[in-house]
């Protein structure tokens, strides 16, 4: 339970105060969320309908694209929403909630981009047993494994905040509720809470970038005996899951891996 009642909401500062800049913000933020949502469903239903993308990387991409367009849901409608207010509140379930479903879909995620990364393995070092490995109950054991690593995550993340007190002041230097902004409202020294919160956020960044970049090395080693063209082809099958893993993890590791203290 938690320790102090006196925090029923939360004040998040957004961006910006200026309304010129919340309206621009507005419109980008609106129309980036519905590409993002309508792309990733559109790959998702094209793959679920296409019997000739029926291979397990199909099926890991369109598991990363339902989570994605999940992930997105959980932070920028609110955002969209309290853009144009001149309060932004947010109520403290409602921020345990957006918590506890972000920290949920982005570990799920993070964990999914591991198994992504072995599938690819299998298929480049181990082309003519690539179906047998792979199959589908390897393929949704790993989707239960990503799915669960990412419920473990997030409830440490619950875990954390619910056994902190706090009794002002409730204005968060953010635009969502998220651990590092709420350990610094908390009225008691967070030094070696934030190092908790290292460890299991940063630190699982690390190690888990750390195994991709151990599995495209394996990769690479393996393309020696490859042609010209088919390291070519090989090399092209990673491609995008090589730019979605720099896009996500360096800003992983660049706002996690950092401990936070309030104490002065």
């Amino acid at each position: 339970m938690r320790q102090n009642n006196n925090i029923t909401e939360f004040v998040l500062l957004g961006f910006s105060q200026d309304p010129d800049v919340q309206n621009i913000l507005f419109v980008m933020f609106l129309l980036t969320y519905i590409v993002t949502v309508v792309g990733n469903l559109l790959v998702a239903v094209t793959i679920i309908v296409s019997p000739s993308l029926g291979s397990p990387i199909y099926f890991f991409l369109a598991c990363l694209s339902l989570i994605d367009a999940l992930y997105s849901t959980t932070i920028s409608p609110i955002l969209v929403v309290d853009l144009p207010c001149d309060k932004k509140t947010i109520s403290f379930p409602a921020c345990m909630g957006q918590l506890f479903i972000d920290h949920l879909f982005g570990g799920t995620e993070i964990f999914l981009l591991v198994g992504m990364a072995y599938d690819r393995c299998v298929a480049i070092c181990k082309p003519l047993h690539y179906l047998t490995i792979m199959n589908r109950q390897v393929c949704i054991l790993l989707l239960v494994v990503a799915m669960t690593g990412g419920f473990l995550h997030s409830v440490f993340q619950i875990l954390v905040v619910y056994s902190l007190p706090f009794c002002g002041p409730n204005v968060i230097d953010h635009f969502f509720c998220d651990m590092y902004p709420l350990l610094e409202l908390a009225c008691t020294d967070t030094y070696f809470i934030g190092l908790a919160v290292v460890f299991n956020g940063g630190a699982t960044c690390m190690v888990i970038f750390t195994l991709l970049l151990i599995s495209y090395g394996i990769i690479l080693n393996s393309l020696k005996t490859y042609s010209q063209e088919g390291r070519r082809k090989a090399l092209s099958t990673c491609s995008s899951h090589v730019t979605v893993v720099v896009f996500f993890f360096v800003p992983c590791v660049f706002v996690y891996v950092r401990p936070v203290s309030n104490w002065t």
